[in-house]
């Protein structure tokens, strides 16, 4: 990895998580001569499950490092580095998907956003329809968050910001209707792409899970593939609840990918670990800032070496 992307890049973004998990390496193994116990094994686990890793996750990476520890040693904790960063890309290998725009002969290509309130949904969004740009297709926002005051407006103020039509109603009125506008509105317009940015809401709250399940029905019954994707939006700071979160929105609207944010500001970066490997989630996108072009496609690997590579 050179210069150039450990200073601009996800590197530089997860230098909290890395820092923690780091830190507690080195005080785990101190000198060269690295040396495997139950004890030292338990406190590598540990610190694996303080990033939010996941209990499973770091058992697996652990027990990994007991097999490769008996059959060849390391020498130093950067042998040890290494051999976790390979370990953490294995399990994040299944994550890694790409959405096939071009795949889907009808238009409007349909995605849509949901999750708690504040967790960066609407910006996900904008970011979201700049990825789809520079991708080379035409894309529309449904201001479809009716609930929240300014939400409308922010996505609008986006939607200037990206030269991209948004469909709004007034502030209250229905979300499956304005979604359902906006899927006639894009058809008629023949825009590739159509991102809904649905109300944040909480998961423990039936009667707004409701109201979510009725924006899919409507679009299913205009298109019966639509939505055509369904991404959850998690703050990569809210640790373990994500987890929760992903389940309730998964037994609603059959999500199809994660969008994890926030990821520059959190040391807890080791929850994207945990959504893959526990619930079997794809990742399509993480978000590492708040620019526009802050919106990274997964990959396993970059992550991995990206939470546990060198400080220099």
């Amino acid at each position: 990895m050179d210069q150039t992307e450990k200073s601009n890049g996800l590197f530089s973004r997860l230098k909290k998580t890395r820092a923690s998990l780091s830190n507690g390496l080195a005080s785990i193994f101190k000198g060269d001569g690295i040396e495997f116990d139950d004890s030292v094994l338990e406190d590598l686990e540990d610190q694996l499950i303080m990033a939010d890793l996941g209990a499973a996750a770091s058992k697996m990476a652990v027990e990994s490092i007991r097999r490769r520890a008996k059959s060849k040693g390391f020498h130093n904790i950067e042998e040890l580095r290494h051999a976790l960063i390979e370990e953490i890309a294995t399990i994040l290998g299944d994550a890694r998907r790409t959405i096939s725009i071009e795949a889907n002969s009808q238009r409007p290509y349909v995605i849509l956003m949901v999750g708690v309130n504040g967790v960066g949904k609407t910006t996900t969004s904008a970011k979201l329809a700049s990825w789809c740009q520079d991708s080379g297709h035409t894309v529309m926002l449904a201001a479809c968050d009716t609930f929240r005051a300014a939400a409308i407006e922010q996505l609008q103020f986006w939607g200037g910001k990206l030269d991209v039509p948004v469909i709004a109603q007034s502030h209250g009125a229905d979300a499956a209707a304005v979604a359902h506008d906006a899927f006639m509105a894009a058809s008629a317009r023949g825009v590739d792409v159509l991102i809904i940015d649905s109300a944040g809401r909480q998961h423990i709250n039936a009667e707004l899970m409701t109201q979510l399940g009725k924006i899919k029905r409507v679009l299913s019954r205009i298109d019966a593939a639509a939505p055509h994707e369904t991404f959850l939006v998690v703050d990569g700071g809210t640790g373990q609840n994500a987890l929760s979160q992903a389940k309730a929105f998964g037994a609603e609207v059959d999500l199809t990918g994660v969008c994890v944010t926030k990821l520059d500001g959190t040391a807890r970066g080791g929850i994207v670990v945990a959504l893959a490997d526990q619930l079997e989630l794809s990742i399509p996108f993480i978000g590492v800032g708040e620019g526009l072009q802050d919106l990274q496609a997964f990959d396993p690997m970059n992550y991995a070496a990206a939470l546990l590579g060198d400080l220099d």
